[in-house]
């Protein structure tokens, strides 16, 4: 029986099963030793320990780095073959069911404000960086410089004069639209700030008056002194909510506007307003309080910094023109569109400004027209009334009210009344292939935007129902998951709500006084992050296991939470184009791009059209609206653009993966970006950066350099991630 038991094990020693058994297991334990002992290139993980440190209460910090590894032997490790390539993400249960039911993590380790004097983390340029079980010295950083006094409102690509004189005639506004410096001749100082400048004044006091040390600029009450929309009184600016623009007061405007077309409902059916030629932006700032967002739009012209008051304001305002190129919003963003004085020449070139606008409007909404035209009986005052409502009522565009000097017109729902047209009437409609989406360096067309015959974009919820339900549009737009958009729009939204929560709670920002908010990597599936990377050990299986989330859910997150601010959300020309799910949410965004320009310019039917290259994109804008100095050529450039807004006008910036996949694009510099968030956060503001923990300690060192002040937290996964966040203030 003895003999038998014994022959019995040597068989099974010898079956199949028990060697593969065996191999998978030896096999896995060893690379689990090579992996935690050698490797610091491939994964960052969560079981390598980092560089010791030892903190005295009385003392400095002092870093004692972890002796050396031995040498590693004669193995060469390759690194893991890549995933295969999904077309679906999201976040899936253990039965492989997409799910919202998640936590992040708890936050409430982490550290808080008042560490900024004592952290560990709080780092000079010449201290070391905590690399997996050692540490190594990093090259220090050099402190910039602070720029010219002269360069105190400095907006890069609108004040690059060098580019402008080149410019043979500018009859159409060109001059007033982005020209970037080249590569190389952008800014590489520090913004100053006036002599004299303070903290602003709280919203909501800030909608009515601002201090005048900030913005020293008397051009603009000087110009509209006798209109009563600005005026000096002491140290501070005063905004009258009365004046020529608005003759009995904003609301008393306002509420005309709600009596003349009701169904205009702000704050239920219209959220998301334009205000073009917005002076010093008073029509968004008391539409504030009927729960409307309204971008306030003007150039950088004769009245210099008036989008820098309605900034200071703490109202939503940009820098940009109707000239020759798209406005970089989606198409039918706005609920409402609105120009009172604006000064803008709607009927010329066959209308193609107001086509711009068309664009813009969404279906069913409304644009709002204050002007002398409208009421005054003057012949040539006439004569552009009835220029405006001829091309109004060419476009199918409805005149609902006509009542002292304001007129309001409605877009149509549909498509019928533009099939119904005549062929030879013009506008035509634009070609079948036009992207009406596509914004970035995109030239005007003469031609109508047709409406989807789907109805998506026009059938958007009432507010406040709207932010949380999947737009319609979510399933037009592209992008790499063709399933289960909306349960990954549910799931990533309940990861934002609590990453922000976290951020409320933990870091008290409550207490920042938040007013004007950047997120400058908002988007919906271009924009993934790899938060964390684990690797699970058992005894017959190794896994490795990804976790991907999409950063798009900052700005609802803030509101749900409560926090008295408004988000400018910026989406990546690199990656999809998110804006128009942004706006049916009624939120507010731009296009923009921090990377490769590559552009032609060729004669196209007497136009300009612009053709971008095979390498950024096989999109072609034209014929667009016709330009002095139209050549045949081709250039490229490797450049940053900045962002078009004036110094110091945000409170808060947060990036989410922006700088590594920058870094991996290799387009732009990271201390480029970082000067160019310094020029626009406000002294005493914040920056909250989520990247991978390389990036970070690079980041660090540059903030450091440019005389912030810098906490690293682990994110709320752990210390064992890939990922960490940069908790800076800019020093006031």
């Amino acid at each position: 029986m003895k003999f038998l038991g014994t022959s019995w094990s040597i068989d099974v020693l010898k079956t199949s099963s028990f060697v593969k058994v065996t191999a998978l297991t030896l096999f896995s334990l060893t690379l689990l030793i090579l992996f935690t002992r050698y490797s610091t290139t491939y994964f960052f993980l969560p079981f390598s320990s980092d560089a010791a440190v030892s903190v005295n209460a009385s003392s400095s910090a002092v870093v004692v780095p972890s002796p050396s590894p031995p040498p590693p032997p004669n193995i060469i490790l390759t690194p893991p073959s890549p995933s295969p390539v999904v077309e679906t993400t999201g976040l899936l249960d253990e039965d492989g069911i997409m799910t919202d039911n998640f936590t992040v993590g708890d936050s409430s380790d982490l550290r808080l404000p008042e560490d900024f004097g004592n952290s560990s983390y709080l780092r000079g340029a010449s201290e070391r960086e905590r690399v997996g079980g050692g540490a190594r010295a990093r090259l220090s950083v050099e402190s910039y410089k602070v720029c010219d006094q002269r360069m105190v409102n400095y907006v890069p690509c609108l004040d690059s004069t060098s580019a402008i004189a080149k410019m043979s005639s500018s009859e159409k506004g060109e001059k007033y639209e982005r020209h970037c410096a080249d590569e190389g001749k952008g800014l590489n100082c520090l913004v100053p700030r006036p002599k004299g400048y303070r903290r602003p004044i709280l919203w909501p006091r800030s909608r009515d008056e601002v201090w005048f040390d900030n913005i020293p600029h008397m051009r603009l009450v000087e110009y509209k002194g006798g209109q009563n929309l600005i005026s000096v009184k002491k140290d501070k600016f005063v905004f009258p909510s009365d004046g020529l623009q608005f003759i009995h007061g904003a609301d008393k405007y306002l509420d005309q506007i709600s009596a003349m077309v009701p169904d205009i409902a702000f704050g239920y059916n219209t959220r998301v307003a334009l205000d073009i030629g917005c002076g010093v932006a008073s029509f968004g700032a008391f539409l504030m309080q009927r729960n409307v967002t309204t971008l306030s739009i003007a150039p950088k012209d004769i009245h210099e910094n008036q989008i820098q008051f309605a900034l200071e304001r703490g109202v939503p305002a940009m820098v940009a023109v109707f000239a020759t190129h798209r406005m970089l919003f989606p198409s039918q963003a706005f609920d409402l569109i609105h120009c009172s004085r604006c000064k803008v020449n709607f009927t010329c070139d066959d209308g193609i400004l107001l086509l711009e606008v068309d664009r813009l409007l969404r279906a069913g909404g409304y644009f709002v027209w204050a002007a002398q035209p409208v009421f005054k009986h003057e012949e040539i005052l006439q004569e552009q009334w009835k220029e405006i409502d001829d091309l109004a009522s060419s476009i199918c565009w409805k005149l609902v009210k006509k009542e002292g000097y304001i007129a309001i017109w409605q877009k149509p729902m549909n498509n019928s009344c533009y099939h119904s047209r005549d062929n030879a009437v013009h506008p035509p409609l634009c070609e079948s292939n036009d992207d009406p989406d596509d914004v970035w360096y995109v030239g005007l067309k003469a031609c109508i935007t047709q409406l989807p015959s789907n109805g998506y974009r026009a059938n958007v919820s009432k507010w406040p129902a709207r932010l949380h339900q999947p737009p319609d549009r979510l399933q037009s737009i592209k992008h790499d998951a063709s399933l289960s958009r909306k349960e990954l729009f549910h799931a990533e939204s309940k990861y934002w709500n609590e990453i922000i929560d976290s951020y409320v709670r933990a870091f008290l920002w409550k207490e920042y006084n938040l007013r004007n908010v950047m997120d400058m990597r908002a988007g919906f599936g271009g924009c993934e992050s790899i938060l964390y990377l684990t690797v699970v050990l058992f005894i017959y299986v190794f896994s490795i296991f990804c976790f991907y989330v999409l950063d798009f859910r900052f700005a609802a997150a803030l509101h749900d939470l409560q926090i008295d601010c408004w988000v400018i959300n910026v989406v990546p020309v690199n990656g999809f184009n998110t804006l128009p799910i942004l706006y049916d949410r009624g939120l507010i965004g731009v296009m923009h791009d921090c990377g490769l320009k590559a552009y032609r310019r060729k004669k196209f039917r007497g136009s300009l059209s612009i053709v971008r290259n095979q390498n950024v994109g096989a999109n072609t804008a034209g014929p667009s609206r016709p330009s002095e100095g139209i050549w045949d050529a081709f250039w490229q450039q490797r450049t940053c653009e900045p962002f078009d807004t004036y110094p110091r006008t945000y409170d808060l910036l947060h990036a989410s993966g922006l700088f590594s996949i920058e870094k991996n694009r290799k387009k732009c510099n990271m201390s480029t970006i970082m000067l160019e968030m310094d020029r626009m956060l406000r002294p005493g503001g914040h920056v909250y950066i989520r990247d991978t923990v390389h990036v970070i300690n690079e980041l660090d060192e540059i903030a450091t350099a440019m005389g912030w002040m810098n906490v690293q937290n682990d994110i709320g996964e752990g210390p064992n991630t890939s990922w960490r966040i940069l908790r800076s203030e800019k020093h006031f």
